[in-house]
This record gives structure tokens, sequence and C-alpha cells, in this order.
């Protein structure tokens, strides 16, 4: 039997990365660490690792671990972040930046991170152009591969994190969905756990080069997820 993957996940404890952590759960191919903030429950039957860090020694974490894919699921919202600028793109931007740069220091030469529908650098909006400008750095990094996830919007337990528009999205989002053709397709909405699917999909796949995944995308890779089987 092959070894299994490692995988170091970052942003364990948002809606995705409880996901992923959730999927890993009686795998036998792969091998997960999660790096956070703060302490988490994790589900049971977990044989995972859990670092619990400070930001700036997660790059220690990551050479200790050395896994072969870091998987991002950082970010926060504008709320959390007490809509300051500065505070968003310390986590959103820079913190996601500069886990993948000691990653990358470290000798990882694979990485998945979740970005957002309609990402882009030259948005007027501030939310998509931090997300644009990231996408753009991490294509810089020297990743021998990148896979770039961009969903609609996430559907799954998140707590008290909705906003109240968020939430009212959701509820309508069965009908949305519906209405939401061509090129708006990317907009519909998407389960977390799904998403998590798709990522864990791509982390076992070895082909190298950069990828930009729409929800349709996401689906696809997330339909192709090896079984789970138990050593």
């Amino acid at each position: 039997m092959s070894e299994p993957l490692r995988i170091a996940l970052v942003g364990a404890t948002g809606l995705i990365g409880r996901s992923l952590i959730e999927l890993c759960v009686g795998r036998a191919d792969v091998r997960l660490a999660a790096i956070a903030r703060r302490e988490m429950p994790l589900p049971r039957g977990a044989t995972m690792e859990m670092f619990v860090a400070d930001p700036d020694k997660w790059g220690e974490v990551i050479e200790a671990v050395r896994p072969q894919v870091l998987v991002s699921a950082l970010g926060t919202t504008w709320r959390k972040a007490g809509k300051d600028e500065t505070a968003f793109r310390g986590v959103d931007q820079h913190l996601v930046l500069d886990t993948a740069r000691a990653a990358r220091t470290h000798g990882v030469e694979r990485m998945i991170a979740v970005s957002s529908v309609g990402a882009d650098a030259a948005s007027k909006n501030f939310y998509l152009r931090v997300k644009g400008e990231v996408e753009r750095d991490l294509a810089k990094a020297g990743f021998k591969r990148l896979d770039v996830l961009r969903p609609g919007l996430l559907k799954g337990p998140r707590g008290e994190d909705r906003r109240p528009g968020e939430r009212a999205a959701i509820i309508a989002s069965p009908v949305a969905d519906l209405l939401l053709h061509g090129k708006f397709r990317q907009y519909r909405s998407i389960p977390g756990r799904v998403v998590a699917e798709g990522i864990l999909a791509m982390a076992l796949k070895s082909t190298q080069g950069r990828f930009v995944h729409d929800n349709d995308a996401i689906r696809r890779a997330a339909r192709g997820l090896p079984h789970p089987h138990s050593g």
C-alpha cells in the first residue's frame, strides 16, 4: 500500500475546513494535519493531528509536518474584521500569502486555495479585489500545482457567522439557483461539504499546472473523489 498523502490545512475552524476534517475521518489514503490559532473539537474517529499556534509560528509547524499539499480555507468576514480594510487584508491576504510562502520555503510543491466567485484584482468591490490580488500573488509563489477554488454562496452550518443578507440568500437559493444560467451559473449556491470533497479530490491528483475552478468544476471534482478505505 502506498504512503498516505500528507495534507496541511489552515483555516480549519471554518465551514470548509471543518467539512474537510470530517471527510478525512476513516480514510487511509490521506494524513491530515490542521493548523489553527485556537483549539476546536474534532469529529469522532478523527486520527489527524491538530496544531494550535500563533500564525508567525505556522511556518515552523509546516516544516515539522512536511506536507505534500497545503490547503488554505482561510478567510474572515467584513463584520468580523470590524469593517476595517487593514484587518480584513490581514487575514484574507497577508496570512494566506505568508503561509503559502512559508510552505514553499519548506519544500511544499502543491497548494489548494479557496477564493470566491467574482474574484478580480481590478474589481471596484473591495472584497473581490482582495481575493483577486491573492490569486495573482499565489500564481507567482512557485507551486508546481496550484488549484484556486471560486465557489458561489456557501451553504452549511456556520453558527452566528452568517450575515443577515447571507442568511436570506441561502433561504432563497433553491429558487434563485434555478434562475442563474450561462455565465451566471457560477453564482449558484454550493454546500461547503461539496467544496471540501472537491478539495480532497484535487489533492489526490498529481498532475502539475495552475487551475481555477468554478462551482461546476468543483462539483465535477467532488464526484470523482475516490471512496474512502481504511487501512
